[in-house]
């Protein structure tokens, strides 16, 4: 083959002027391997890190919703006790108002005779008048 490149023109061996508006393809080389296995190191470093950034972050959201569960538990807690005081101390009101009971309907059956009784002095007052 040596001898047939040999009887070649010389002209042909240098390149051609190339048109400007042809473009010329070059040929797609692979990666070297040891290029490959940095990129996919790289890669997966890069997604484990994005990875653990998701993990950490839902892992604090849900520190989170548990410390304001813990809270809004202790809120209730204190709201329940106030409830049961603020029952005590409405039966202990109705127990005493009960025990008042017989008390007020003397006021209003005195009240009625207090009633009563002015206005029998208004009509002896008128009468002692008319007198």
């Amino acid at each position: 083959m040596a001898t047939a490149a040999e009887g070649l023109p010389e002209a042909d061996a240098q390149p051609a002027k190339q048109d400007p508006a042809v473009e010329t393809a070059e040929e797609a080389k692979e990666p070297a391997e040891a290029d490959i296995n940095e990129l996919c190191k790289d890669m997966f470093s890069k997604m484990a890190t994005y990875l653990t950034g998701e993990l950490t972050a839902t892992s604090e959201d849900y520190k989170l919703l548990e410390n304001m569960n813990k809270l809004t538990s202790l809120k209730y807690l204190e709201m329940k006790d106030i409830a049961i005081n603020i029952s005590r101390n409405l039966k202990d009101l109705n127990q005493k108002y009960a025990a008042l009971q017989p008390y007020l309907e003397q006021i209003n059956l005195i009240e009625e005779q207090v009633a009563a009784l002015e206005q029998a002095a208004y009509k002896l007052d008128a009468y002692s008048k008319r007198l």
